[in-house]
């Protein structure tokens, strides 16, 4: 019997070993067919130090097509699109542990086609879900309590609204049906984020939720018109409002410009200047909406550029299809291009209509309505219904504060807006009762992917997915750390997913019917929760968690040093992690070569001291206590390696680690790091 056993054990270690050569023959000729293409690594989760890896200046992404035509968007949903390369396979496969195959999951979703736009992951695989998040991506089987078998299936992030409104309990549901899990009014907000998130947390909202600080909410309470402008003793209460405003969550600050022309440059620059130095985006609702003169939408865009520049804040530009670009859209994107070349950190978004909608009673509809939009009043309809205006009813409903859609924006400016990489998706809506809404409320993301994506071919899948979940949670994870673990499908992020079919996904909501659930959205988890279950909605599960922004600052100091040729430097610890000042290296026969268009510095080793005395004496002082510590985007690049850089008022810091990766032989003793002769 022990022979036999052993026999047994013999073979089955034979037959083990041939399958996992078998395994590797497969992936190397996947490989060889995929055309080995590298791609960006990702990590277990986004809440350690910044990011440190090898840099390849000739990678960029850029479009080499527009998307399939309808016929292969067909052949594209019962296939993973190939050319996005083994990187997003290998990547999601090396997390993998042994202990990640043997556990058993609350859910696994088995063989769908998952797409992580983070690293252009497209592959059918299984998703393994426990307490929330995500445990494992793998072609390896998994076992789960639960199986939801999403063969023709596309799992995909769940998509973030960031232009969406406060989640009032009707409209959100509609948002779930339409795959969004996170829904984020930045287009508005609120003056009181403490009130506002406990308000929001008491009634156990179903979606994730957040809120800018609305600096029109916040200037009515001086009663001003929306014509007026504020007074200085008025424009410093109000900045101080916006930084508590600001420490109590807020994600950034919102401004509606064409809503309250009022607002001009000394209410707006000193709001912008809080918001870089708080490391927040700005959202602007622009002035102007058409190519009429006095004000067009090049004035618009000339002026948000110029505060960008003026302030180095980051600016995001709500709607460009509808307010900034229409009629001009060509040339609006060419500004903005021109703007991110210069280095300034500008985003857009759209919402995927040919028609806009908003209170009748509002300043849009002032006196030249009709010319500014080439519409008349037979263009207008009262959302909810199937009522056109005449003169006379137009009268009678802006009185009555009516929300009416105008059919006033050229199709083509969709198709050239939502082209971008930068550009995402954002309803600027959410489903209010009585109806009283633009169907966007409830079909912004089915529509996206069903209409631009797979009918008219305008972007790719990947590029849908990325604009409606990734591009979003970048715009405002800088300061929101919840939002680091949304908008990817890898182990270790939060379970927020949809699971749609490619063949079917459509926004099925009109301006009659706005609250008409999208099509082809089959499941929506959020925190690994079914909101909606096999087509149907969940009311019961309220997963939903405030995303808020959250600061660090420098604390009172530990004593830890690095020592560099007998010279002695204070470093601070951010997420657990060494930094020292970026202008050690300069003291040491290194230079550095800002980039102002890329922002980072390039490193090299000259043999020089390359600093004045100020800066040799700052790097011997550590920051003050109760300083911002802040992840601007700024990088350091030597060879082939780069990393991520620390910001702490006008300084930048590096992590102790990195100069392991670039060569250096480092010790550690109780957190005081030498560098040793090599």
């Amino acid at each position: 019997m022990e022979r036999r056993s052993r026999r047994r054990r013999r073979f089955r270690g034979l037959t083990m070993f041939a399958a996992g050569l078998a395994a590797v023959f497969v992936v190397v000729m996947v490989w060889i067919s995929w055309g080995g293409n590298g791609g960006n690594r990702s990590s277990d989760k986004h809440t350690g130090p910044i990011s440190s890896n090898e840099l390849h200046p000739k990678q960029v992404n850029s479009r080499t097509n527009t998307g399939p035509g309808p016929t292969e968007a067909i052949n594209e949903a019962a296939e993973p699109n190939q050319s996005s390369g083994l990187s997003g396979v290998a990547a999601a496969e090396k997390q993998v542990s042994d202990q990640d195959l043997s556990r058993v999951y609350d859910i696994v979703i088995k063989g769908g086609r998952v797409i992580n736009p983070e690293t252009k992951l497209d592959a059918v695989m299984n998703v393994g879900i426990a307490g929330g998040q995500i445990g494992a991506v793998t072609a390896k089987p998994l076992k789960g309590k639960r199986v939801i078998q999403a063969n023709g299936l596309v799992v995909a992030p769940g998509f973030i609204d960031n232009l969406s409104y406060d989640p009032n309990p009707l409209g959100v549901w509609n948002k779930i049906a339409d795959g969004v899990t996170s829904n984020i009014a930045m287009h508005g907000g609120t003056s009181a984020p403490d009130k506002w998130y406990a308000y929001y947390e008491r009634n156990e909202t179903p979606v994730h939720f957040g809120a800018s600080f609305f600096y029109s909410q916040a200037r009515n309470q001086f009663k001003l018109s929306r014509y007026a402008g504020a007074t200085d003793s008025e424009i410093s209460k109000l900045k101080a409002q916006a930084e508590k405003a600001l420490n109590n969550g807020a994600l950034g600050i919102s401004f509606s410009l064409e809503y309250v022309p009022g607002i001009e440059a000394p209410e707006i620059v000193p709001l912008m200047k809080l918001a870089h130095e708080y490391n927040v985006p700005v959202y602007f609702h622009a002035r102007y909406s058409d190519m009429e003169q006095p004000g067009t939408n090049i004035d618009a865009l000339k002026e948000l550029i110029g505060y960008a520049r003026e302030t180095g804040a980051a600016v995001h530009i709500d709607h460009i299809n509808s307010t900034g670009g229409t009629f001009s859209m060509k040339q609006s994107l060419d500004m903005v291009n021109a703007a991110r070349a210069e280095g300034l950190d500008i985003t857009a978004c759209i919402y995927p209509y040919d028609y806009w909608g908003t209170y009748l009673n509002s300043a849009r509809f002032d006196e030249g309505w009709q010319s500014r939009f080439r519409i008349s009043y037979h263009d207008l309809q009262i959302a909810g219904t199937t009522h056109r205006l005449t003169e006379q009813t137009f009268a009678q409903y802006k009185k009555e504060g009516k929300l009416a859609v105008a059919y006033a924006i050229p199709p083509e400016d969709i198709d050239e807006s939502i082209k971008p990489q930068y550009v995402m998706i954002g309803s600027d809506a959410i489903l209010e009762p009585g109806l009283n809404n633009h169907p966007r409320a409830s079909g912004t993301f089915a529509r996206t992917i069903g209409l631009y994506a797979r009918e008219k071919g305008v972007i790719t899948l990947m590029e849908a997915v990325e604009k409606t979940s990734l591009l979003p949670a970048q715009r405002l994870e800088k300061q929101a750390p919840a939002l680091k673990n949304k908008g990817r499908v890898a182990k270790g992020m939060d379970a927020d997913l949809v699971l749609f079919d490619y063949n079917t996904i459509i926004d099925k909501s009109t301006v009659e019917h706005p609250d008409r659930y999208s099509g082809g959205i089959q499941y929506v988890l959020i925190n690994g929760k079914l909101a909606l279950d096999n087509g149907k909605l969940n009311k019961s599960v309220r997963a939903g968690e405030p995303i808020k922004s959250e600061f660090q600052r420098v604390k009172s100091q530990d004593g830890s040093t690095l020592l560099w040729d007998g010279e002695q430097y204070p470093a601070i610890y951010y997420n657990g992690q060494p930094y020292i000042d970026l202008n050690v290296v300069q003291l040491h026969g290194y230079s550095l070569k800002w980039n102002q268009n890329k922002h980072y510095f390039l490193m090299e080793k000259n043999g020089q001291v390359d600093i004045n005395q100020n800066g040799r004496s700052e790097t011997k002082q550590r920051p003050e206590v109760g300083a911002l510590m802040l992840e601007r985007d700024y990088q350091v690049a030597m060879g082939r390696f780069k990393t991520s850089l620390l910001s702490i008022e006008e300084r930048n810091f590096f992590p102790i680690e990195w100069l392991g990766d670039i060569g250096f032989k480092l010790s550690n003793i109780n957190k005081n790091w030498t560098i040793e002769p090599s």
